[in-house]
């Protein structure tokens, strides 16, 4: 009553292979097991805030623009002294993160914020310099612009001995002036007045710095550009130059610059804005600016 049945169609299956289903049975169960840990785990991190997963890595990736005078040139500038102030702010290092500019401001957006550049890198936790705009909020909902930092506006540089008096551009006629061709500041003066100015227009600068330099050159009497540009180069020379807006109304206010997040990313947005309201109560971000020879405008 012992003895292993080995007849075919027996009822009672032998120990040895009682024991190699079982085996098997159990080692099905704990592989099905360990696969249903393996999305378990990466839904727990997926769950993860934004700010969770930032101060889990120990660092914050700001997205900077490269070579923005006065905002980042070489690792220096503005936007990099913001940068710093944010993530000691979150108790974070920095990890800087300089990119080209896209053809527009929605590549950008892609690239360096919700999705990535096809190159391989990207997108940062959060990239500066952003408009804080409606339509570009409305036209790009995969984001968050929030956090306004500085009120940009286009401006005009004058050499006062021979640009005295700038009421209207037409004080300007006759003179030579420099503006970065493919920028706001190039468009408008090409275009004012059916083109009129022109014939006076040198656009071959990369941007109102450059610009501003031809100006302290005395190459041209006139330069045009963004105020920072412009006041970064010229600012130490005030009784010399007079750093103007450009005469046309609707450029007077200018704009607000900001940052901008992944949509989800909320708690990140919040205590990035803590942070930013804090630079801005306690002056720090006004002296980012004034190290740069730029007068911080308050968005």
């Amino acid at each position: 009553m012992n003895e292993r049945p080995t007849r075919p169609g027996s009822s009672q299956r032998p120990a040895d292979t009682f024991d190699r289903r079982t085996c098997l049975t159990g080692l099905a169960g704990a592989l099905a097991a360990a696969l249903g840990a393996a999305p378990s785990a990466a839904r727990a991190q997926d769950e993860k805030t934004a700010l969770q997963k930032v101060r889990d890595r120990g660092r914050l990736i700001v997205g900077v623009y490269h070579e923005m005078p006065p905002f980042h040139v070489a690792g220096r500038g503005i936007d990099v002294g913001l940068a710093e102030a944010l993530a000691k702010g979150l108790g974070v290092q920095l990890s800087l993160l300089p990119f080209n500019a896209g053809e527009n401001m929605a590549d950008d957006l892609r690239n360096m914020v919700w999705r990535g550049h096809y190159l391989g890198y990207g997108p940062a936790d959060v990239l500066l310099h952003v408009p804080v705009d409606r339509p570009l909020m409305v036209d790009n909902p995969q984001v968050q612009i929030f956090g306004p930092y500085y009120r940009e506006r286009v401006m005009i540089a004058r050499d006062l001995q021979r640009a005295p008096k700038m009421d209207a551009l037409d004080d300007l006629a006759g003179q030579r002036i420099a503006v970065p061709g493919q920028s706001l500041a190039g468009w408008l003066l090409i275009g004012t007045e059916g083109g009129r100015y022109r014939e006076q227009l040198q656009t071959q600068f990369k941007d109102g710095a450059e610009a501003a330099q031809a100006l302290l050159r005395g190459e041209v009497a006139v330069a045009a550009g963004h105020a920072s540009e412009l006041e970064t180069v010229l600012s130490g020379q005030r009784e010399r130059y007079a750093i103007e807006p450009l005469p046309l109304p609707r450029m007077r206010d200018g704009w607000p610059i900001g940052m901008a997040v992944r949509k989800q990313a909320t708690d990140l947005a919040q205590g990035l804005q803590a942070q930013l309201n804090t630079l801005a109560g306690n002056g720090e971000l006004a002296r980012l600016f004034a190290q740069a020879n730029v007068g911080w405008r308050q968005p």
